[in-house]
């Protein structure tokens, strides 16, 4: 924008530099780090690479600073041509794909150098860290429901990442239903019941719902998952007292074919 000969250039910021102006703006915040490290992992990011992909293996270009190895990774391709000025290969691949590749070689992630608001070094121990909590599987219980109502009492930073990390689910289920649950041993919580999950998709929506919660900084204990078909019963009772959440379709069936791109196919470093 320009006014009396004076003008500015305006920064497009993009949900990883949000994330990291609040934690930046707020270090002691626990809250605040937990929500950048999830948008990191939730987040496509763009790779350098020494040389062109072989297939699903990939060669990152590796920079030592300060003694520690780091891979140039870049939130937007723009700022990756940016950095580097000139044409170089990348791969495109989710924070999370990332970290189970590089995870318990002592690397770490040089992200947006020169480039953004967001730039910053993530030592290799904070992306083991990330691998790790993202490793976390939900443990399986066999309680029985007796009875669903409308959820109360749950942190609204809960419902709101459940809203995030749901909208990124596109495909593997068509609903899910928030709600406060009463057990059959008499126990007490939330449950979240996904309507008509496409077969094989329980466990990434159990995780997903799993890192809302630990990415919310709230106890795991706090909600339950379940899963549902739409002409059961219960599916109409959640339906009238549940707090819905609608899972996006998907769009294009066909997997990208750019190294990362395929979750189910991760890259390899050679």
């Amino acid at each position: 924008a320009c006014s009396a000969g004076r003008c500015e250039r305006r920064i497009d910021m993009t949900d990883l530099d949000i994330a990291h102006a609040a934690m930046d703006a707020d270090p002691e915040n626990d809250a605040k780090r937990l929500q950048f490290y999830e948008r990191l992992a939730d987040t496509e990011l763009f790779m350098l690479l020494g040389a062109e992909a072989e297939g699903d293996k990939v060669e990152p270009e590796l920079f030592e600073i300060e003694d520690q190895n780091f891979v140039l990774i870049f939130d937007r391709e723009e700022r990756l041509a940016q950095f580097v000025g000139r044409e170089a290969p990348y791969a495109g691949l989710s924070g999370r794909v990332l970290c189970n590749m590089v995870a318990g070689q002592g690397i770490g992630f040089a992200l947006n150098l020169e480039v953004a608001p967001s730039a910053m070094l993530i030592p290799a121990e904070a992306v083991e860290w990330l691998n790790a909590t993202l490793d976390n599987k939900p443990d399986e219980t066999e309680a029985r429901l007796s009875e669903v109502s409308a959820p109360k009492g749950l942190p609204e930073a809960v419902v709101t990442g459940l809203d995030r990390k749901l909208a990124i689910a596109a495909g593997l289920a068509n609903i899910a239903y928030l709600a406060a649950a009463k057990y059959d041993d008499n126990s007490r919580g939330h449950v979240l019941v996904f309507i008509d999950a496409v077969p094989g998709a329980q466990d990434a929506l159990a995780r997903a719902a799993g890192e809302a919660l630990t990415f919310s900084g709230i106890e795991a204990g706090t909600m339950d998952v379940m899963f549902a078909r739409g002409s059961d019963p219960l599916a109409a009772h959640l339906a009238k007292v549940g707090l819905r959440f609608d899972l996006p379709a998907l769009h294009d069936p066909q997997a990208p074919s750019a190294p990362g791109m395929d979750p189910n196919r991760p890259p390899k470093l050679k």
